[in-house]
């Protein structure tokens, strides 16, 4: 029996089509079948109460406790910091805020991280698609595939990327074992904590804040306790005319 191109290349595809066939819709059409609603959706988001962080002023223990979940190192050199979640003058996060905001924050730290944008573009630059947006909204970061050519930290509006100009391995106090060290040449930030969100903990950051000034939780979820807040209360973005809708929101 012979076989032309043409009906070798059909071939090919119409397997490849169903071996391409993806569990998750078989799943939910057995959900279907069997009546069972379909799991709640989710998409992690953070809210940052400025007002309840600035009552204690002074406090880096969000900071601290992420950067030794996270093995980020200290380094002496400022130019080569590298920073996870960190605090930064609130006229610096929002230089184009009202004189209002302005004034009210005026000089005062507050914290700072990825954002997890909705609409990332350090996502659309990456060469190696080192960095991705997953179906929660994380964005995520690939050490093993960053070639350090640096095109998402051009990209980011929000100065939420470091790169390693040295080895940080070195410079790290107090090692933890269950999360993996970088090496030099590579760009690193804010995970949102996904490796313990595996496990059902919230991120470290949010753990520790003595104010409790850190809330996060399941934006899809109109029950949780981050909806409540930002039901609530009035927030602001970063930059949001660029529209990369950030998903770290500050209450004000």
């Amino acid at each position: 029996m012979s076989i032309n191109r043409r009906e070798f290349i059909g071939a090919g595809f119409s397997a490849l089509a169903l071996l391409g066939t993806p569990a998750a819709g078989k799943e939910e059409k057995a959900r279907a079948e069997a009546g069972t609603p379909a799991a709640q959706p989710t998409r992690w988001a953070m809210a940052i109460d400025v007002r309840r962080c600035l009552e204690l002023p002074g406090c880096v223990k969000c900071v601290a406790a992420c950067n030794r979940a996270h093995n980020v190192p200290a380094l002496d050199d400022a130019r080569h910091e590298v920073k996870w979640i960190w605090k930064q003058r609130f006229e610096d996060l929002f230089p184009s805020s009202g004189a209002s905001l302005a004034d009210a924050f005026k000089g005062k730290a507050i914290p700072a991280l990825c954002n997890h944008c909705d609409n990332p573009p350090c996502v659309r630059v990456c060469p190696t698609q080192a960095t991705w947006k997953r179906a929660d909204g994380i964005v995520m970061m690939d050490w093993h595939r960053c070639i350090g050519c640096r095109y998402c930290m051009a990209a980011c509006p929000y100065g939420s990327r470091s790169f390693n100009w040295v080895d940080p391995r070195p410079h790290i106090a107090t090692l933890n074992p269950d999360f993996p060290t970088r090496t030099k040449g590579v760009v690193e930030k804010c995970n949102l904590c996904e490796e313990r969100l595996a496990v059902g903990k919230p991120p470290a950051c949010v753990e520790v804040c003595p104010q409790k000034a850190l809330v996060f939780g399941n934006l899809d979820d109109p029950d949780s306790a981050l909806r409540g807040v930002l039901r609530s209360r009035f927030s602001v973005q970063r930059k949001p005319e660029l529209g990369t809708r950030p998903q770290v929101y500050y209450v004000i």
